[in-house]
Formats: structure tokens, sequence, C-alpha cells
């Protein structure tokens, strides 16, 4: 049976991420798809690494179960923060008296975090600072990136000067450059990179600012036109945000969406110039689009377990992932490499 080749493009959002897991599970058991590229911003860039650096492992069954070795790996670890084991994580990022760890398991972990990143930066710590994301990545069973075998990665950050996103590709897709795609500003220190473009050391925040998923470099003429994104931020919710927890979750939903519904709009704008048949002699690449979500679950919870997940969550969303990717192969599995699978004027009538 032929292989049909794809990209994925992951996006963002915290313990949200476990989602993707379930899906990139699922994807894995297809023999006969190939990936080929992929593009993840901070959540979407560790589970972007945690593939591709099991998938440069070797072909076939060896880099797929080196693949999901590393991603069972980062989310069990991930899965620390969760129930009362948060006070633990805290304490790595911010050393506080064992009072307030205390206080800390009995009050509501999310609203302590948030006062408390208000009133104190990441910068206050001093050199007891630790990003507790960095010694996960490096532990990986299989850490080898940018090897120039598997799959193409990119991660995306933002530029923290300038406000542009920057995407790290090949050999520049590092710890540090995962780490600078998954930095919430409020809870980790700026991740400093040299850009041999500004010749500057510049600091980068959460990639999720300017491009959640950058799709922009799958793009490239040498990539499959296919592009599977998955989401875990959901578009739509029907009832309007009252309270004030409801209304900030939805700014954020809202935001971490932007950058990717632009890309899609200048994909639609491509498709219809293709469709008028003012594309011939143009460099444009007319790409196919397909999404794996599950906005039903996702409406479900709020940005407060992006930063905390419940007991059980991580393994709810990797289930609900792979129930998600098992009705994508269902339905659009004969759509790949043939047509889209989303309808985007339909998206933005």
């Amino acid at each position: 049976m032929a292989t049909t080749r794809i990209n994925l493009a992951l996006q963002g959002g915290g313990a949200h991420g476990a989602f993707a897991w379930g899906v990139i599970e699922r994807l894995l058991q297809e023999k006969t798809v190939e990936i080929a590229g992929i593009s993840g911003t901070s959540a979407g860039a560790v589970n972007g690494a945690a593939l591709a650096a099991g998938l440069a492992c070797g072909p076939g069954r060896i880099g797929r179960d080196a693949a999901l070795e590393n991603l069972d790996y980062v989310w069990s670890q991930i899965g620390q923060v969760s129930d009362n084991r948060v006070a633990r994580w805290m304490d790595g990022l911010f050393p506080i008296p064992r009072a307030m760890q205390r206080l800390s398991e009995i009050i509501s972990p999310m609203a302590w975090l948030e006062g408390f990143t208000r009133v104190f930066s990441p910068y206050d710590c001093g050199p007891f600072y630790s990003n507790p994301l960095d010694a996960i990545l490096r532990a990986m069973p299989h850490p080898e990136l940018g090897r120039g075998t598997g799959p193409k990665l990119f991660v995306s950050a933002t530029n923290v000067r300038t406000g542009r996103i920057r995407v790290f590709g090949g050999e520049e897709v590092t710890v540090e450059a995962i780490l600078a795609s998954a930095c919430l500003p409020t809870l980790f220190q700026a991740v400093e990179i040299d850009d041999p473009m500004t010749g500057r050391r510049e600091s980068y925040w959460d990639g999720g600012f300017s491009g959640n998923p950058a799709l922009f470099p799958l793009f490239s003429p040498e990539l499959p036109r296919d592009i599977v994104i998955v989401t875990i931020n959901p578009m739509l919710r029907d009832n309007v945000p009252q309270s004030p927890v409801e209304i900030q979750d939805r700014i954020n939903e809202i935001s971490f969406n932007a950058s990717l519904l632009r890309e899609l709009r200048a994909i639609s704008f491509v498709k219809r110039l293709d469709d008028e048949g003012r594309l011939t002699g143009r460099p444009m690449k007319n790409v196919l689009v397909h999404m794996v979500m599950d906005d039903f679950m996702m409406t479900s919870l709020s940005a407060k377990t992006k930063v905390i997940p419940k007991p059980g969550m991580l393994d709810d969303l990797r289930e609900a992932g792979r129930g998600a990717a098992e009705r994508f192969m269902e339905y659009h599995a004969a759509n790949l490499g043939q047509r889209d699978s989303v309808n985007l004027p339909a998206l933005f009538a």
C-alpha cells in the first residue's frame, strides 16, 4: 500500500497539549502515514520535539516506538504538577516558605498562583531560579534533536524585543529553542538565544503570542501538501462569558487562535486565486488543510487547567486525542493527498 506523507501543525496550550499526545499516538499506528514535517508551538513544540527526536532513531517501528517512549516520558513528568504535588513544582520555580507550600495545597492552587504571579516575577528568584521543563527535555529517553534525519521540525517563539515570531528549524532546534517556545512570561524567565540575523542575543517568550502554530514553514517545496492541524484552543463557544474567569479564558483562547486564523485566511485566499487560474507561473503552494479537534472536550475545560491540570485530566485528554484522530482517519483519510477536509470559506463566512 502506498505511503501518504503529511505535515503536522501542533498548537500550544499548556497541559491541554496532552490531547495532541493522543492524536500522535493514533497517527503513529498508521503504517501508511509518514510524518514529513512538524511545526509546533509551546506544548506543540514539546510534543513535536519528542516526536521528531524519536522518529530520527530509525525507520519504521524503531522510530515510532522511540517517539512513543519520548512522549510517554515527557507527559508522565508534566503530570507531576497535578494534584497536591503542585507545591513541589512551584518550589522549583519560586523557593517559598513551607507554610506557604502547605497553604497552596489547602486553597485553590490556581487562584493562589494567579495572585502570586501578579505580585512576584520569575526574576525575583535570583540564583534559585530553574525551569522544570529543562530537565524533562534533557532526560527524554531519545533526546537527540536537529540530527538531520527524521521529519523536519520547526518550533516558534516570540522575540520579546520586537514582538515578532522567530521560527527555529534544523540544527537551531535545541532544548533552549523548545524552552523559548514554551516560555510563559509570568512563570518563566525569558530564554536568551543568539540570533545570527540580528547579531544579537535575543530574549524569547511563548510562541503562542505570534504563531500558534506557524504554518508557513510547512509550505516548503520538499514537504507534502497536506497539513494536519491539531488544535487545542476551541474556535467556537456558543455562550457569552459573563464571570471574570470565563471572560479571561475566552480572551486567552481568542488571542492564541488569532495567528492561526490569519494564516488560514491567507491560505483560503491563495486557494481562491488557484480556482480562478491566477497562480500560473507563481511560486505559491496550494496546500491541503485538515484539522483534528475536539471542541466539545476543550470547551469543558478552562485556562486554569492549562497550567495546573486536574488529577486524571492528562489521561482524559490523551484518550480524547486518540478518539479524535480515530474519527479523522475514519472520515478523512481518503482526503489526504487529494483535497482539503476543512471548508475554509465556511470557516470565515
